[in-house]
């Protein structure tokens, strides 16, 4: 039997709702990492569940995914979005945000699709000195690029305050295609780890801790950031959504087909899901 249930989690504030007081579940073990490297710890065993890129669940066998708890776009997202440099019609060099792969993986089908499979180049920074990557803005700034696509509270700063560049909203796009929200992170447990009742239960009961403290969580955001109180409210209320029903399965699944059509997904991958039996399980402490 395990000692601990090893959860990771990223470090933005669209995450909060999903992963709130989940520190204070007894043999729970929360960390934090931008998307990317949480998949790399998921990959390596180094992590039991992480909420992280939806495309995930497509790129490697035997992963599950819990029910009801995602990051999911309604529609426009102020945390991702493709800036523009030149109009959209004319785009031919991206530099892509090496922090989340269901957010690369939405713009390259996205203007693929739009723009032609071979019209579009897409790249991240190079990395740094000291091993990091450069910020996709100041790269694409350096480069020439035509746009950068940026993720997390980067983004919504930039989105958000003042004079922010023109942008493409692939999330919005996403919705008005298919009617259906777009599912940019979910809890992914690897293969070989089974999660009992309870601990699909604590999952469920952060979400509706977080969702309860949306309006303080928009405040704190308002203050550090000296972003518009309204605003910040919105993106989280409004913009984005983390209790998914019976119809994320379906949109992970077209997300999936889309992405394999650019070789970007395994299409034999099915999206599992664990949902709790409530009958089985007490209240998690909250």
């Amino acid at each position: 039997m395990r000692s601990s249930l090893k959860v990771g989690a990223p470090p933005y504030l669209v995450a909060r709702p999903l992963h709130l007081g989940l520190e204070r579940e007894a043999h729970f073990e929360l960390s934090f990492d931008v998307p990317a490297r949480l998949v790399e710890r998921l990959r390596s065993g180094a992590l039991d569940v992480a909420l992280v890129s939806s495309i995930e669940l497509f790129r490697a066998p035997g992963y599950r995914f819990v029910a009801g708890a995602a990051v999911l776009g309604r529609g426009r997202v102020s945390s991702v979005q493709l800036f523009l440099r030149r109009p959209f019609a004319e785009l031919r060099d991206v530099v892509l945000d090496p922090s989340s792969r269901a957010a690369q993986t939405l713009v390259r089908v996205l203007l693929s699709e739009r723009l032609g499979r071979d019209r579009v180049t897409f790249r991240e920074p190079l990395p740094l000195a000291n091993g990091e990557r450069a910020d996709p803005r100041a790269e694409a700034e350096r480069s020439g690029a035509d746009a950068w696509l940026a993720i997390g509270d980067a983004a919504l700063c930039t989105k958000l305050g003042a004079h922010p560049p023109e942008s493409f909203d692939p999330a919005a796009a996403w919705v008005a295609e298919t009617g259906l929200d777009f599912a940019f992170a979910v809890w992914i447990v690897r293969p070989g780890v089974e999660l009992d009742a309870r601990e699909l239960a604590a999952f469920h009961a952060a979400r509706e801790r977080g969702v309860a403290a949306i309006p303080e969580l928009a405040r704190e955001a308002s203050s550090r950031w000296r972003l518009a109180e309204d605003a910040c409210l919105r993106y989280l209320a409004e913009e984005c959504g983390f209790a998914p029903g019976a119809e994320l399965t379906r949109s992970l699944e077209l997300f999936r087909d889309r992405a394999a059509a650019f070789d970007l997904a395994r299409p034999e991958f099915p999206a599992l899901a664990l949902a709790p039996k409530d009958h089985d399980v007490a209240a998690p402490r909250r």
